[in-house]
């Protein structure tokens, strides 16, 4: 074999030796404690208490979204709850260490069961459980290699904690035989600018000391490449490079035809370097960050001030601030605590802010107060709306508040298929492709045993899109992209050909997808989408997609005639 395929994460390649990740630790034997339950009741709680510190550290360390990521994790280290199990299996005779891999694999599964927002965090547990028992054997933390040269790092998968804090200068690339492309690996991959292939199955024959081309763009990673291979791998980076240092222009397709390219946001401290890498403003700023790490709703002073800071970083600029996205893998305690069996289809977005309305109020207050004293185009929009009658509602009570541009997001499919009818109401939408396709594939996005089914280039969820497209353009309604699909930018020119107008994204993807757009014109754009449609699964469709953009010819900037 001498190529392996998988989810590329953005348009990089690189090359290098493959160092491999160092195996887990194996599994402790339960052999009875030989220093008595007191003394490894000490000792568990010594490890879990360092290495939650550890992770707090890093949490401080990563900012962004890996900090959010990792204080998560730090978190469930010290769990009372995951504390007592261990307990109970130190009271039974067990060691630290049995006790400490037994509880955690115990909560694992149970944290799988609920999946959600809670099944997600199963998929962290092995990594701390892993450091604990380094701390009790007194090896090492498991985690990245340090050769002392550049290399590719091959790993099963990347914990949370290492994916934030990779060397940038050492690590050439990432390629992990699991994952999909909404896994954390991915999404961090991406916010940091790492060339990444995920869900490379066949990875594991990959060996220490082998040289690679890891070609994100084409999702393909060569095995012991010929040195003509490795020259025009190496004028691909250059010219890459070129690309991203060129100077910034705002999105467009070959032809002229416009293409807002904007930043997905999960704080105001984010927008500095939103700016810089040459966003044209924000398409998606999540709110929840105020509200996530309070016991009770933030006031409208508090709110007002982080919102008018945010504005204030985009002067005339579009910003598209999303109202509370709570519920689902995002419980709030103050908004609903209320347990449901299956979270993603109860009280959730919208449907939870209708139900403890002062909280909207008091967001869209602050949002017009805020806006009152800035000079950024500001957008509202509310999530998770299904009807035509939530849209209504949520449309009127924000111009009773004077917000002048309030539309809707497309999660749900219902919302797709009655496009038309929503956006006679609202004035713009914005597609959420990551819960557009967790609803269409009936695959929760959180859960990795379904994640082969979480993608974006399903036809089924391209042909949503497509509707969604379709009726903005009868109707004359902006219509946006605002998850992961936009970062994609083999992904994001059949999305402007499905209709979208403009496309939101981590910031880092900016560069890979204004360049990816500067290649096609409208025309192309569309014939692309209907390649990717007509197909009948999402392998199928990115693979037709990228085999048709071989044929089409190779375009200079063009003016519009």
């Amino acid at each position: 074999m001498t190529e392996l395929r998988g989810v590329g994460v953005g348009r990089g390649i690189a090359q290098g030796p493959v160092i491999r990740m160092a195996e887990p630790l194996p599994a402790p034997e339960n052999t009875p404690s030989t220093i008595g339950a007191d003394a490894e009741r000490t000792r568990a709680r010594e490890a879990v208490a360092a290495v939650a510190a550890e992770l707090q550290q890093r949490a401080d360390t990563a900012g962004g979204a890996a900090q959010e990521v990792l204080e998560a994790q730090a978190m469930i280290a010290e769990d009372p709850t995951l504390q007592d199990e261990v307990d109970s299996r130190i009271d039974d005779g067990g060691s630290a260490e049995w006790a400490v891999h037994d509880a955690f694999a115990g909560f694992r599964a149970t944290l799988e069961a609920v999946g959600g927002y809670l099944g997600e965090r199963a998929a962290d547990l092995d990594d701390i459980a892993q450091r604990v028992l380094a701390h009790l054997r007194g090896l090492d933390a498991p985690g990245v290699p340090d050769p002392g040269h550049p290399f590719v790092l091959v790993a099963r998968d990347l914990a949370p904690a290492d994916t934030a804090l990779l060397n940038l200068e050492q690590v050439l690339a990432l390629v992990t035989t699991d994952g999909g492309p909404t896994s954390h690996t991915a999404i961090l991959a991406r916010e940091k600018g790492i060339v990444a292939i995920v869900g490379a199955t066949e990875g594991s024959i990959l060996e220490t000391g082998t040289t690679v081309i890891v070609d994100a763009a084409a999702g393909v990673v060569t095995i012991d490449p010929t040195g003509e291979q490795l020259e025009k791998a190496a004028q691909r980076a250059a010219a890459r490079d070129a690309a991203e240092s060129a100077p910034l222009t705002p999105g467009a397709l070959a032809d002229g035809t416009a293409i807002a390219l904007l930043a997905n946001l999960g704080k105001p401290a984010d927008a500095a370097d939103a700016v810089a890498r040459g966003a044209e403003g924000v398409g998606l700023f999540r709110t929840e960050f105020l509200f996530l790490s309070s016991a009770q709703a933030p006031t409208v002073a508090e709110q007002r001030e982080s919102y008018r800071e945010l504005l204030s970083a985009f002067g005339g600029k579009k910003v598209v601030v999303r109202m509370l996205d709570a519920g689902a893998d995002k419980p709030l305690a103050f908004l609903n605590d209320a347990h449901e069996e299956n979270p993603a289809l109860g009280l959730r977005g919208l449907r939870s802010l209708r139900a403890s309305e002062d909280i909207l109020r008091e967001q869209l207050t602050a949002l017009a107060e805020a806006d009152a004293e800035t000079s950024a185009d500001l957008w509202v929009m509310a999530p998770m709306v299904a009807t035509v009658e939530e849209t209504k509602y949520f449309t009127a009570l924000a111009r009773e508040y004077g917000i002048k541009t309030a539309g809707v997001m497309v999660e749900i499919p219902a919302a797709a298929l009655l496009a038309d009818r929503v956006l006679a109401h609202a004035d713009f939408a914005s597609i959420g492709t990551n819960d557009l396709t967790q609803y269409t594939m009936a695959a929760d996005r959180m859960l990795g045993s379904v994640a082969s089914f979480q993608d974006p280039w399903h036809p089924a969820v391209l042909r949503l899109v497509g509707e969604v497209g379709a009726a903005g353009a009868r109707l004359g309604k902006p219509v946006g992209i605002c998850g992961e699909a936009a970062a994609d930018p083999l992904l994001a020119a059949v999305l402007v050909g499905l209709g979208a107008t403009s496309l939101s994204m981590a910031s880092a993807a900016l560069a890979d997808v204004r360049l990816a757009l500067s290649e096609r014109t409208a025309s192309e754009a569309k014939h692309l989408a209907e390649v990717a449609l007509a197909a009948d699964d999402a392998a199928s469709a990115r693979n037709a997609v990228a085999e048709a953009v071989t044929a089409l010819p190779s375009h200079q900037k063009e003016t519009t005639s």
